[in-house]
């Protein structure tokens, strides 16, 4: 199980790129160290988010998953998991598995106090990947904590999520429009739900559910 303590946007996906093209079972858990824009494989380079991004400085970084656009910053947790694809737990069914493939989230937030699941996304729009209408994303209650994404290979499936420390709504109305603002409403990060502990210590917690996630079946 690997940690990275803190890594930019970049590293941390070149990484996730990286174990899946070894296509071996593993977890890591990594904490951000910059603010960045990060932006589905199939998303255009002409898309308007990416160049009021630009226009603020922040860096653009593709994903091989799919999705649309999410704003990280320092001390977001991203947390990735890979497994063969012949292996049983990803299944035919794994696009719609994100349940199953992010249990192990969802059992770190719950030994926080943390009541979450895997839900329908809202559908609101689809230029913010946590409001878009494919996959799921994370609620604890009525709030959107997170989300994940997901790449096949003929080797392996990543599948990989993000958890915010916090949510800047300032700077997510900027970007992705301010006609959005009762939904950023809707969002919620760790510290919004009184986890306070360090990005570090939350780290840790968390790869050791992913640990016994990726432990053979």
């Amino acid at each position: 199980m690997a940690i990275d303590a803190e890594i930019s946007c970049m590293e941390d996906v070149r990484a996730d790129e990286a174990i899946l093209r070894e296509g071996k079972p593993c977890g890591r858990v990594a904490v951000l160290s910059d603010r960045a824009v990060s932006v589905g494989v199939g998303v255009p380079d002409s898309t308007p988010y990416l160049a009021r991004a630009h226009a603020l400085g922040l860096p653009v970084v593709r994903r091989e998953t799919g999705g649309t656009g999410l704003l990280h910053a320092p001390g977001d947790l991203a947390w990735t998991l890979v497994l063969p694809r012949a292996d049983p737990r990803v299944g035919r069914d794994y696009v719609r598995a994100y349940a199953r493939l992010g249990r192990s989230v969802v059992r770190f937030l719950d030994s926080e106090g943390v009541s979450a699941s895997w839900e329908p996304p809202p559908g609101l729009r689809d230029d913010y990947c946590l409001f878009g209408s494919r996959g799921s994303v994370l609620h604890a209650g009525n709030r959107i904590l997170g989300g994940a994404a997901q790449h096949l290979t003929a080797r392996a499936l990543l599948h990989h999520g993000i958890l915010p420390r916090s949510i800047d709504r300032v700077a997510l109305s900027r970007i992705f429009g301010a006609r959005l603002v009762d939904g950023w409403n809707q969002l919620s990060g760790l510290e919004d739900l009184g986890l306070i502990a360090s990005p570090r210590v939350l780290a840790r917690r968390l790869a050791g559910f992913l640990a016994e996630e990726i432990a053979p079946s």
